[in-house]
């Protein structure tokens, strides 16, 4: 197969704004996990699949199966789907404490 480039777990791009390791960002349709700090404009290697924990809004109770979004405006996950992209599920149920700001989430790749 000479037309194969590469398997698509992660990939690079342009960092949209500052990341660093293990923020979640959006590239168009594209999100992912960055994989190393980078600022505006550089290139970072970012991870399209797997499971990661992600800053989350507070006070949003989650349970195993729902579907999570990204609010870029934020740069936060949320079950929220209104103007925000579906980046993945929860893998297991979080608190809707003010405390609770983590949550973990299986990403389904980039469509």
């Amino acid at each position: 197969m000479n037309n194969y480039v590469q398997p698509g777990n992660t990939i690079t791009l342009t960092a949209p704004y500052a990341v660093t390791s293990g923020d979640g960002l959006l590239v168009g349709s594209i999100f992912g996990v960055a994989a190393g700090d980078a600022a505006n404009a550089e290139t970072v290697e970012v991870s399209l699949t797997g499971v990661y924990d992600l800053k989350k809004v507070a006070s949003q109770a989650w349970s195993a199966g729902d579907k999570v979004y990204w609010d870029n405006t934020n740069k936060e996950a949320t079950k929220t789907a209104t103007a925000n992209t579906l980046i993945g599920v929860a893998t297991e149920a979080v608190a809707g404490g003010a405390g609770d700001v983590i949550g973990r989430v299986r990403l389904n790749g980039s469509f």
